[in-house]
């Protein structure tokens, strides 16, 4: 929202001048809230009026205000205001805490555009010549003398509905979360989305859990990924290492992915793989040696596709490439979101979330699970651009596949 201060001086109440000023802003959709008013005592004494005024956007403001010029409407637009941080990794007392909507910063007559942007972060605030920049700043990125912003005044967020416009489908699709929807619809809207953002220099993420390799559906994966429909991908330990289990030793969390029997001792072949994997120190260097000839991650070698893999309390090993710390996993991940234009998020909760938590809103974003619960929980925590389909993993990824003809 673009907030504004619009004050008069004059007759306001025999000429109807404030009557007609409120018209004009109810007409143009802009909200306001009276501040301060004084009627004039005499007959030479003006009224005076202030009212504070809230619009979607910077154009119906605009367009609002300068309707109210000919009735002598006085204005400015608000500025941000920023505090200095005094304590790294902490921000200032009442800090403007993000949501995922594209966002703006009025100062010094300037409105900019916060870059990086992701949900419930600060926005540090800089100037780089004449010209004011800023971002997105998560707290343990705070340092010392940063100016931060501080409350909601001046500050302009755009609603997610102006945020998808050009795709009414999208918005529909994205409003509810059911077993019931069509899901052959929704994947063909996924392809479409995905042919569109490589048209558009974009690239597609892909956040993935183990079930993936399970239900024996890593060799689609992998498709994807070596014809390059998919140029990120984000996952645990535990995807890459049942991944690298069957290309090793041909099972997934020891069920043989052939015949779904589970032989003696299955149950250590993760461990197995792991442990080869540590010796030869990475993902890569056992793709190098020789180790890992086939599956996700040496797709992802092969082809120079980034992967960040975070770890959870609950890894075995883990794989060397795992990132154990959160915050250097969650900066990891960072580092990889710009440029994406769409998301496919299949069958995992805690990463899905992760996931959506530093993606801005106008990133298609396409979650996938057998449970509709982890759908519900990506919305509720903030990720509403999400379109959750409840199906298994494999009827997605291989419908996808058939879609984008991979």
């Amino acid at each position: 929202m673009v907030t504004q201060r619009l004050s008069f001086a004059g007759d306001l109440l025999d000429n109807n001048t404030l009557s007609k000023v409120l018209d004009v802003l109810n007409s143009n959709g802009v909200f306001f809230r009276i501040r301060k008013f004084r009627v004039g005592e005499f007959a030479n004494e003006p009224s005076l009026i202030e009212l504070h005024l809230k619009a979607p956007d910077v154009a119906t403001m605009r367009k609002a205000l300068s309707a109210c010029e000919e009735f002598g409407g006085l204005y400015t637009l608000d500025d941000v205001t920023l505090a200095e941080a005094d304590v790294a990794g902490v921000l200032p007392e009442e800090f403007y805490s993000t949501s995922n909507f594209t966002t703006h910063i009025h100062i010094q007559g300037q409105f900019v555009e916060v870059e990086n942007l992701e949900m419930d972060c600060g926005i540090r605030v800089w100037k780089d010549g004449e010209k004011y920049r800023a971002e997105t700043c998560p707290m343990h990125r705070v340092r010392v003398g940063d100016q931060l912003v501080v409350g909601f005044e001046g500050v302009r967020v755009t609603p997610q509905d102006e945020e998808q416009r050009d795709d009414v489908e999208f918005r529909f699709m994205s409003s509810e979360v059911s077993s019931e929807r069509p899901k052959r619809r929704m994947i063909e809207h996924a392809a479409e989305a995905i042919r569109k953002a490589r048209e558009e220099g974009k690239r597609t993420l892909f956040v993935g859990g183990p079930a993936i390799i399970h239900s024996g559906s890593g060799p689609l994966l992998a498709r994807l990924i070596e014809q390059n429909w998919i140029q990120v991908l984000f996952a645990g330990n535990a995807l890459a290492a049942h991944d690298i289990e069957s290309n090793m030793l041909g099972t997934s969390l020891g069920v043989d992915l052939k015949t779904g029997s589970s032989g003696a001792h299955g149950h250590t072949h993760h461990l197995r793989a792991i442990n080869r994997v540590r010796r030869a120190g990475s993902i890569k260097k056992a793709v190098e040696e020789g180790l890992i000839t086939g599956g996700v991650m040496h797709t992802c070698i092969q082809r120079g596709v980034p992967f960040v893999l975070a770890g959870s309390i609950r890894d075995d090993g883990p794989l060397p490439d795992v990132i154990t710390d959160v915050v250097v996993a969650q900066d990891a991940m960072r580092s990889h979101i710009d440029g994406v234009g769409v998301c496919l998020m299949v069958a995992t909760t805690l990463h899905s979330v992760a996931t959506g938590n530093i993606l801005p809103a106008n990133v298609k974003t396409y979650c996938v699970d057998s449970d509709a619960d982890s759908v519900i929980k990506l919305t509720d925590r903030g990720t509403h651009q999400a379109i959750g389909m409840v199906t298994d993993c494999e009827f997605f990824l291989t419908a996808l596949v058939l879609e984008l003809g991979a």
